[in-house]
């Protein structure tokens, strides 16, 4: 607009006299003046522009449904069963007339009682799945110092607990990782019945589990706790009310000879551990379904399950 009201006088004024050099000069150096600061205005205004624009920033790189930092397990809110000895492919496709929909597996640590585990592999872990069982992988490491079970007292924590809670949830992390079971999965650690009111016991075996705890996360699964509701626990509840840190995520507690009620535990409090238990409430019963027999723990789930891949 300022340049067309410049001109208008020179077009008016056909018959005036020729403008003077000095005033030529004048508009021609503010004209020239005029197309610098508009021309290097247009020039700031397109680098901002480039500088806010999505595609001048550098996109994070897509990992895809399956990176470790995002990876959720799925949850299941159902019956289960486990069984010392993993069943056949065959049992497991019987049991599907079954009232259970989740199957917990022993499959590893130098505490496990089966140790054979001849079905137990890969092929095996994603058939079932395929089938639509709900998979609790369970680990059994070293046992507590104090543990009552007999069987279980040659493989009692040692003297450098944390470090050997560490070891043993990287040993945890390879097999389960072995047999398909993907990051964001729940890792049970299977803690049997000890005296908790063995103070030195207690300790030893609390900074074993939160070590195990620490290492399962780093490697992106969740770390679950299986034990005793009188004692393992327990010493769980506890110490959450106490603030430590490092605790299960997920929290699987026996209490057998009675029904199933994952909310009503009198060993912890009703705020812990929402959506992340699973109830035993009875043990070595024997049931056929689809004509096959097994002798099979009842457990009632709320809780997070494996991702498998």
């Amino acid at each position: 607009m300022r340049r067309l009201k410049s001109k208008q006088p020179a077009a008016r004024s056909a018959t005036s006299s020729a403008t003077s050099p000095a005033t030529t000069s004048l508009t021609t150096s503010r004209t020239t003046s005029l197309a610098t600061f508009l021309s290097a205005g247009l020039a700031a205004l397109l680098a901002l522009v480039t500088l806010l624009s999505p595609t001048a920033v550098a996109a994070p790189a897509d990992d895809g449904p399956d990176d470790e930092r995002v990876a959720v397990a799925p949850h299941f809110t159902g019956a289960a069963f486990d069984t010392c000895n993993t069943p056949s492919l065959a049992a497991m496709r019987g049991w599907r007339s079954s009232s259970y929909h989740a199957v917990g597996i022993y499959y590893g640590g130098r505490g496990r009682h089966c140790t054979a585990q001849p079905n137990l592999n890969r092929n095996w872990v994603s058939e079932v799945h395929e089938m639509g069982w709900q998979v609790l992988p369970v680990f059994v490491g070293s046992q507590a110092p104090c543990v009552y079970a007999k069987n279980k007292q040659g493989v009692r924590i040692g003297s450098r607990p944390a470090e050997q809670g560490s070891s043993e949830a990287g040993q945890a992390v390879r097999e389960a990782q072995a047999l398909g079971i993907l990051s964001g999965s729940p890792l049970f650690l299977d803690m049997e019945a000890y005296d908790v009111g063995n103070a030195a016991c207690a300790r030893t075996t609390l900074d074993f589990v939160r070590a195990w705890n620490r290492e399962v996360r780093g490697h992106g699964y969740l770390p679950g706790f299986y034990s005793s509701a009188d004692s393992g626990v327990r010493q769980m509840e506890q110490a959450r009310q106490s603030g430590v840190g490092d605790l299960p995520a997920v929290i699987w507690f026996a209490r057998w000879h009675t029904e199933a009620a994952v909310y009503e535990e009198e060993s912890l409090r009703e705020d812990g551990w929402r959506r992340s238990r699973i109830h035993q409430y009875a043990g070595d019963v024997t049931e056929s379904h689809g004509g096959y027999r097994l002798a099979v723990d009842r457990n009632q789930v709320d809780a997070p399950v494996a991702r498998i891949g």
